[in-house]
């Protein structure tokens, strides 16, 4: 698969789940956006040995209820009169991210929403490094949420905290895919006034400000700093209190970028706040 233009809506999501509690955050994300954006849901789990059951699943209905959008006790048929589609899928294979990219592959999706662990941990499939594999192969918009980091989406009672959002801006590859990708999920979202800020790192006037949507709520603000890249990233999405870091990504180039990851890889690995990638060809 290559890398595909930002969708202009949001129809089909893809999570995979290992039922930790890291995922359960993850899976907050995944349906808050897939009830919002009334799309389809796609849940996997990957069993080396078969194991696990339909109950393991993270509850949709329960969730729903919890956030007081459906009432308690409600019919498995209130979830689709949300105008959302949920799906469970649970198959066995010693290869979760083969798996995982098998099931994108005969199912068009949109966006993938994961858990990843940012250093070693003990959750079942996070790892092994299973996140970042999924993304990189399936070449789709990916919402990275950070094990242990409560997200944008709250899992009590599914609100919404998303009012600053970071998106590096350099030449190449150029952030019009993030800064669209960064307006399609405010929308979605609809949360409250909501600041961007898209970070240039190097020479000032070596990058033009990016053309942007303006709306009422948004605010934008274009910032050039010298420093390396990922210092320079992660230290302003510390000044300004991200919710969200945005990027696109062209993967690892080079002997220095094959030992130490990507910058979009080196931003996940210590980022205080989800990260959506888009990787481009």
């Amino acid at each position: 698969m290559a890398g595909t233009p930002t969708p202009s809506r949001i129809e089909s999501i893809f999570h995979p789940s290992d039922f930790s509690d890291g995922s359960a955050v993850a899976f907050a994300h995944a349906l808050k956006i897939a009830l919002v954006a009334r799309a389809e849901l796609n849940v996997l789990h990957v069993s080396e040995s078969g194991g696990g059951h339909w109950s393991d699943f993270p509850g949709v209905r329960q969730t729903l209820e919890q956030w007081h959008v459906l009432p308690p006790n409600s019919p498995r048929s209130a979830v689709p009169s949300l105008g959302i589609s949920v799906k469970k899928v649970l198959t066995q294979s010693d290869d979760p991210v083969a798996a995982s990219v098998g099931y994108l592959e005969r199912n068009p999706t949109d966006l993938v929403v994961l858990a990843t662990h940012q250093h070693d941990g003990r959750a079942r499939w996070l790892t092994r490094s299973v996140a970042q594999p999924i993304a990189q192969q399936s070449h789709l918009m990916t919402l990275f949420i950070p094990f242990g980091l409560p997200g944008f989406v709250s899992r009590t009672d599914g609100s919404v905290t998303l009012r600053s959002v970071i998106i590096p801006a350099a030449a190449d590859p150029k952030p019009d895919r993030a800064i669209d990708a960064a307006c399609l999920l405010a929308s979605v979202l609809e949360p409250d006034p909501v600041t961007f800020t898209t970070v240039h790192v190097g020479d000032a006037g070596a990058t033009p400000a990016p053309t942007v949507e303006q709306r009422d709520g948004w605010t934008w603000n274009h910032l050039t700093r010298s420093g390396e890249p990922v210092e320079t990233i992660l230290a302003v999405a510390g000044e300004q209190g991200a919710d969200l870091i945005v990027m696109t990504t062209k993967g690892r180039h080079g002997f220095l970028d094959a030992l130490r990851g990507s910058t979009t890889e080196q931003v996940l690995r210590h980022a205080w706040c989800p990260v959506l990638a888009l990787p481009v060809t």
